[in-house]
């Protein structure tokens, strides 16, 4: 779907129906806006239900100031002219009250964007604001000082968070990883204190080349490929959905029976991801005119050195993160349907997987599928895109609750002999 060409209502409310079906924003609170190329700001109205918003329902405010529509703009629709005419480059303007996001805002500070290099390539430039009351000149004024000086996201003391973009997909682009940032942190809060990443350690990720790949014309799909690239979308978008992935950050690739591969496009709403936007991916050679996952290098290793893998995804889901950023090791003897599916979970040191690939390829296998990287994300390997999908879920939900238990104590694991039965009795 190339969302940009959609009316500006239209882009409104399908925002805004993913940002309150993930409990981002309340039936009540929240308001989008854009820019459009005449100068016109269309904005979500005040006091409408946003669960159910229809382009019907979005408020047109023209440059002289004349409201069109049925409803009244959003209250704050002052800081969002404002915003508009300090940053020309600013097109769209996203407010909202995220819990994760207002637990930072209740403390007036910002998550800690440096311990995921890629959070903090979105979202580099985290400012906040003193409070001051909705609507008022007074928080108009302080917001736009900071996004003159040129912060693009301002966390606004016991309010919430307002984010600017050229376009509203960037803009929900960064209000999302920096909700993900937020409640990473909040997560790793029983295990310790997050581990932030040196300038040096950033900048490892920030000259991460893409991989240069030649082009091939892939000609008609074979049956098989055309359903495992419909099966990946499936996934992808459970993935989403679930919030193991998000809009532009997960991974997944299926190896065909006649050796070459399909992967996640680079860059592409997750959401919205169709058969046709899957990469193949032949003898080192992409697919023409599509650019395949940064990882698709480490994926195409991985296959070669382990023909027993024909399924893999790379993620980055809020919970096993927790473990990520801290660098605790994660016990999968929570229970034993997590043992079974998880083994023994590897850890490997920041940058494994950023250039020279040879520790992830030597320590993911069958026998130990799932590796996390510290600071960075987690990479499973499987059987198929049902086994890999299905051991993603099992290792957020049991870090989910082993973060749980700590809440209550300390989580106990199952013991070895308890291991070595279920061992034998599932034939691991």
């Amino acid at each position: 779907m190339n969302f940009h060409v959609l009316h500006p209502a239209d882009q409104l409310c399908m925002m805004m129906e993913r940002i309150y079906a993930f409990g981002m924003t309340t039936t009540s609170g929240g308001n989008l806006s854009i820019m459009d190329s005449d100068g016109d700001i269309w904005i979500t109205p005040a006091s409408i239900d946003k669960g159910t918003l229809t382009p019907d329902d979005i408020m047109q405010v023209k440059p002289d100031g004349t409201v069109i529509g049925i409803h009244t703009p959003s209250v704050e629709l002052p800081f969002h002219k404002q915003i508009y005419e300090k940053r020309p480059d600013i097109k769209a303007v996203l407010h909202a009250h995220p819990p994760a996001l207002v637990a930072y805002s209740s403390l007036n500070r910002k998550p800690l964007t440096e311990m995921i290099a890629s959070v903090n390539y979105v979202c580099n430039n985290v400012k906040t604001a003193d409070y001051a009351l909705p609507g008022s000149k007074a928080l108009s004024e302080k917001i736009t000082r900071e996004f003159e000086a040129g912060t693009d996201i301002v966390i606004m003391e016991s309010h919430g968070v307002v984010l600017g973009a050229g376009n509203m997909f960037d803009a929900f682009m960064k209000f999302e990883t920096l909700d993900y940032c937020a409640r990473i942190e909040i997560n790793a809060a029983p295990l310790g204190r997050p581990r932030v990443l040196t300038a040096e350690e950033l900048d490892m990720y920030y000259r991460r080349s893409f991989p240069q790949l030649e082009e091939y014309h892939p000609g008609e799909y074979s049956s098989e490929e055309r359903y495992y690239r419909s099966a990946m979308c499936t996934y992808i978008k459970r993935a989403y959905n679930q919030q193991l992935f998000t809009s532009t950050q997960g991974t997944f690739s299926r190896r065909l029976s006649d050796g070459s591969f399909i992967i996640t496009p680079y860059n592409k709403d997750r959401m919205y991801l169709e058969p046709e936007d899957m990469v193949n991916i032949r003898n080192g050679r992409k697919e023409q005119g599509k650019n395949p996952s940064r990882a698709v290098k480490m994926h195409q290793a991985i296959y070669e050195q382990h023909p027993d893998i024909n399924a893999i995804a790379i993620a980055h889901p809020p919970n096993i993160m927790a473990f990520a950023v801290t660098g605790t090791e994660f016990d999968a003897r929570l229970i034993p349907e997590s043992y079974i599916m998880l083994k023994q979970v590897q850890r490997l040191p920041y940058g494994a997987n950023l250039n020279d690939h040879g520790q992830v390829v030597s320590t993911i296998s069958m026998k130990n599928p799932v590796a996390v990287i510290e600071n960075d994300c987690v990479v499973i390997a499987g059987s198929g895109l049902l086994n890999v999908f299905d051991r993603l879920e099992v290792l957020e939900y049991s870090a989910k609750s082993v973060l749980a238990a700590k809440q209550l104590g300390e989580p106990h694991t199952i013991s070895a002999d308890e291991v070595k039965e279920i061992e034998v009795a599932f034939k691991l």
